[in-house]
């Protein structure tokens, strides 16, 4: 599975350097965010329930074509999951630096596909877990990957203004712990703007 993720990789480098010589189109810089809604997948069987965060960073949309744009992004992006269990409930924090490629394809102007892979850093996490009784609650910290990587799909619309509003899915495909092969998954909904 990895293969194919590299692959596509590099068919995209390949494209923006095939393009790069002769592109008459702009390149586009701008900022983004919105609202994360992520949870953790164990062992592609089951998965957590959702916590609530948000994603901020900025974008350089470059076209490549009348239809195609690459869109590289640096994001800081709240995730986590929550796991309730017996009137207790255990809720790990993680905050990431996010760096998404996409490939935008517009079928038509305002309406716009996404596909691209990203890597991502884990900076910080908190986990609390909550018996409902203080005698028993705790802050026990469970130590993260540091280095998280996965594919994105995505969907959305762009105005002649410069403003997008778009959904996108992460499916991570690194294991953000040892055991189990936790993976993360987020929906985000995001605003975007360019300068």
């Amino acid at each position: 599975m990895k293969t194919v993720y590299i692959t596509i990789v590099l068919i995209l480098t390949s494209i923006v350097a095939l393009n790069a010589q002769d592109r008459k189109n702009k390149s586009i810089a701008g900022i983004k965010g919105g609202y994360n809604l992520s949870a953790v997948s164990f062992d592609g069987t089951s998965e957590t329930e959702k916590l609530h965060g948000f994603h901020l960073g900025v974008f350089v949309e470059s076209y490549i074509g009348k239809h195609l744009a690459i869109q590289p992004e640096i994001l800081y992006s709240q995730q986590g999951y929550k796991i309730v269990d017996n009137n207790a409930t255990f809720t790990q924090k993680l905050n990431y630096i996010n760096m998404p490629l996409m490939l935008k394809m517009y079928p038509v102007k305002s309406f716009f596909l996404e596909v691209g892979p990203q890597i991502g850093f884990s900076i910080s996490h908190k986990e609390t877990y909550d018996a409902g009784f203080i005698l028993y609650d705790t802050s026990e910290e469970f130590e993260p990957n540091n280095f998280d990587w996965g594919i994105n799909l995505g969907a959305g619309f762009k105005s002649d203004a410069g403003v997008s509003l778009g959904a996108r899915y992460h499916i991570g495909q690194s294991d953000i712990y040892d055991d189990d092969k936790p993976k993360n998954r987020i929906l985000q909904v995001y605003l975007g703007f360019e300068f």
